[in-house]
């Protein structure tokens, strides 16, 4: 019996920014999808307030980036970090950092690491922008509303059972990919366990709209400050005027409920301010990755794949990167140009990358919630003593967090069987990376005279950068043309051989460096490895 074909492409479960931006990635690589997502609307919490460098390069790819840049804060709002005894209190360290105006006219982008650095933008306007795109695609569908039931895997599709409003349905899919969240449903049905620390820090977050704690932020503006009154406490504003987010961290142990969103604000300002509460939640910050990235056609992603504390929104991101990692495979497989083996790669990718990003998160949160001297409220010369101490540790150890390019530019596949030349690395870290391309690693950022990144020229398929004009590219062509494969090729001023160190390099369609090397090589067999296939003289 012929079994029955897919009637979606791809399924995603969970319209989150993972799930919308593998939906985008996916309609613009040609790939019809269909993505379900169990709440009628958003939720009222702002969640995540930063959208990585990386992801912003992400967007840029996907020509969201300058939408979402001046989405947020206001264009002229500083994205700095306060850290004070309490909002109204004394001064303790700032990390200055630029307004998304400056960032738009490109003040000091020649000392950029990146086309575009990271932005603060909370999700309650994220999201809508990302839904908004999704939605524009002829070949891609969302439902909201509609939860997924049961998944039954066979060997060349998926059958997804939805509910919608009390009715449920088949939908018969080529592959699915869970990107719903910590409680997630396609998690749960694979009977895929999170593996680490269940609970690292308590949380209350309170979500207020107080035009008179704006008008008090006003007096020194920053996008967030940290604050150490009877407990520390993050106070974020999201859109620069009455909304803010105060997050309040307690011990691992620490029972929540009766802790009083109120009397904690208060403890955050330093006083009381007129103010209407939007919604309360109480929630553990955690380390933990899931045990597997995927059983046969579902995939996970985001983080129904890892969750941790929020530390400068890395998890968030993380899922935008599993998202541009898991696109462009998918799409492959989809089109035609890479067999199914292509997919084994990406749990062998992205799963070390969330096993190193949890524990340098991890890491970050102890450093961060170390104890705080209560000296630091006395008004003497003790308390100045005390300020001066703790300013010497958070030097230390926030402005990684805050700017942290390691995650960013550092994290890489060297190990991936996708990668040919990838070394052994050290641990990926907050603040390290090396500005020079290697194989496995993100392709560094240059400027051209006219304006353009190097991003901007790179094909949607692979790309091969030539920065010796008597490399032969020929071979290369034909190779890529007798297999399928979409190639690029593009032409580099050889004036950056310290950034770009060879003849010819192979950038992956997520932007990564799959090779580099010289006119010596042998183009077939390099991307029958880069693309999954059994070389031929190892079949």
């Amino acid at each position: 019996m012929t079994p029955q074909p897919a009637t979606h492409e791809v399924l995603i479960v969970g319209a989150g920014p993972a799930g919308l931006t593998l939906a985008i990635d996916l309609a613009q690589r040609g790939v019809a999808c269909h993505v379900v997502e169990a709440t009628d609307e958003r939720g009222v919490n702002p969640r995540c307030n930063t959208t990585s460098a990386r992801s912003m390069e992400i967007f840029r790819r996907l020509g969201l980036a300058e939408e979402i840049r001046r989405a947020g804060l206001p264009a002229d709002y500083p994205t700095s970090i306060q850290y004070r005894t309490t909002l109204s209190g004394e001064e303790i360290f700032r990390i200055d950092l630029p307004s998304s105006g400056d960032v738009l006219a490109g003040v000091g982008q020649d000392g950029w690491p990146t086309p575009e650095p990271q932005h603060r933008i909370s999700q309650l306007y994220l999201e809508p922008i990302l839904e908004r795109h999704a939605r524009r695609f002829p070949g891609l569908t969302l439902e909201r509303g509609t939860r997924l039931v049961e998944l039954r895997q066979y060997d060349d599709h998926v059958d997804a059972v939805v509910e919608t409003a009390g009715k449920r349905r088949a939908l018969h899919c080529a592959y699915v990919v869970g990107c719903d969240g910590a409680q997630s449903a396609v998690r749960r049905q694979l009977g895929i366990r999170y593996e680490g620390v269940d609970a690292i820090q308590q949380f209350v977050s309170t979500f207020v709209r107080s035009p008179e704690l704006g008008r008090l932020a006003a007096r020194d503006r920053a996008w967030t400050y940290w604050t150490y009154g009877r407990r520390i406490a993050s106070l974020i504003a999201i859109d620069g005027k009455s909304l803010w987010l105060n997050h309040v961290a307690f011990a691992p142990g620490h029972d929540t409920e009766n802790e009083d969103p109120e009397q904690l604000l208060r403890e955050s300002v330093g006083a009381s301010v007129e103010h209407e509460v939007l919604g309360v939640v109480r929630w553990t910050g955690r380390r933990l990755v899931a045990e597997r990235y995927r059983t046969g056609r579902v995939f996970l992603a985001g983080d129904a794949a890892h969750i941790w504390i929020p530390v400068g929104g890395f998890g968030m991101n993380a899922g935008i990167q599993d998202a541009a990692t898991l696109g462009w495979m998918l799409a492959a497989v989809r089109r035609g140009w890479a067999p199914p083996e292509l997919l084994d790669a990406y749990e062998q990718e992205r799963k070390p990358v969330g096993e190193q990003f949890a524990t340098a998160v991890g890491a970050q949160a102890r450093t961060s919630f170390a104890d705080v001297s209560p000296d630091i409220h006395r008004g003497d010369a003790e308390g100045e003593r005390a300020r001066a101490e703790f300013a010497e540790r958070l030097a230390i150890s926030e402005p990684h967090r805050y700017s942290p390019d390691g995650f960013s530019f550092g994290y890489h596949y060297a190990g991936s069987p996708l990668v040919v030349g990838g070394e052994d690395q050290a641990v990926i870290t907050m603040g390290d990376y090396q500005d020079r391309a290697r194989p496995g690693f993100r392709l560094p950022h240059v400027w051209f005279d006219d304006g353009r990144s190097v991003f901007d020229v790179l094909g949607p398929g692979f790309t091969l950068l030539r920065t010796d004009p008597h490399a032969a590219v020929t071979p290369w062509t034909l190779a890529a043309r007798e297999l399928g494969i979409p190639l690029t090729v593009v032409d580099l001023p050889g004036r950056w051989p310290d950034r770009y160190p060879a003849e010819l390099l192979l950038v992956r369609p997520d932007q990564h460096v799959a090779w580099m090397g010289g006119s010596d090589a042998a183009p077939g067999e390099l991307l029958h490895t880069v693309t999954g296939r059994v070389p031929a003289h190892q079949r």
